[in-house]
């Protein structure tokens, strides 16, 4: 979504990036696909715990030379294998895997070592402190990617997919992720950030407002696709506004109500990039990046 070179849009985006927060969609490592574009702008995840991403120091005794001569002779042995089975994008997806994986070991370890920031900045991200220390380094790590030119970055925080008890388990969901976002706004906007950055923070339906009783154990809610509530911030939208609004009971959108395509659109051409004109030719025909095509909710602009 972030990245402007999959079509033939002539339009110049602007230095506009996106981070998206919340939980993410059932779908697994699903999520991080492709889906219709060339397998190279498939995403890479970062794990959790432990190294972010696994083998980026080559083993003991292999310098940068002997890698560089390594990918060069596996590129002319990919590249004639490649010739003999056109067509075969995964193929051409393989080989610049690995070259990805060459500059990922030259670059990336320092740019995933929180131990250059101050203490300060841990402290505001909550680093150091048991509720927020696992969300605050991931809403730190989404700065220093999107300050090293990243494009696009997503921090998802799980387990909100909570329909018993409510009070309780939301309550110590808001209290781990409070304080991180708030720092990641806060830093990004000190850092001159912001103005180039959209923040989007949402999940994927809202919540049924009956509170009734589920399997006969507790209060709760069910989903709810009629209604549901998102925020964003910095990258060219209104602040400090309210866009739209539900019946009395927070059931239905009836205000400024818009299908989930058009807010793709609109995250499109706040990205610079005009859906209907950036297409990738899949499948017999011209595709654009919403499927169908929407409108721009100009509300939310500035």
């Amino acid at each position: 979504m972030g990245h402007p070179r999959a079509g033939h849009s002539k339009c110049e985006p602007p230095r506009v990036r996106g981070i998206a927060g919340g939980e993410p969609a059932a779908g697994g490592r699903g999520n991080w696909s492709q889906g219709f574009l060339p397998a190279e702008f498939q995403g890479t995840p970062l794990r959790a715990k432990g190294a972010p991403i696994l083998d980026l120091a080559p083993p003991d005794g292999i310098t940068p030379e002997h890698e560089r001569a390594n990918l060069r002779l596996l590129a002319r042995l990919n590249h004639a294998h490649a010739a003999t089975r056109p067509g075969r994008d995964e193929l051409g997806a393989r080989m610049a895997t690995y070259e990805l994986a060459f500059r990922m070991q030259r670059e990336v370890p320092s740019l995933l070592d929180l131990r250059g920031e101050s203490v300060g900045t841990r402290a505001l991200y909550g680093i150091g402190d048991e509720t927020t220390e696992a969300f605050g380094r991931r809403c730190l790590l989404a700065r220093r990617l999107v300050e090293q030119g990243v494009r696009f970055v997503q921090v998802y925080h799980g387990t909100w997919d909570s329909h018993d008890y409510l009070e309780q388990a939301h309550g110590s969901l808001v209290r781990q992720v409070d304080c991180p976002v708030a720092a990641l706004l806060t830093d990004l906007k000190q850092r001159g950030l912001l103005e180039t950055t959209l923040v989007v923070w949402c999940g994927e339906f809202g919540r049924s407002p009956d509170n009734g009783v589920r399997m006969g154990t507790a209060f709760g809610r069910d989903h709810n696709p009629k209604g549901m509530t998102i925020w964003m911030a910095g990258g060219g939208v209104r602040a400090g506004h309210t866009v739209g609004a539900t019946d009395e009971l927070g059931a239905t959108a009836v205000e400024c109500v818009h299908h989930v395509r058009d807010l793709h659109v609109t995250l499109l051409h706040l990205l610079g990039l005009d859906d209907a004109r950036l297409t990738y030719f899949h499948g017999g025909r011209f595709k654009q990046l919403s499927q169908f095509g929407g409108q721009v909710i100009r509300e939310l602009l500035a």
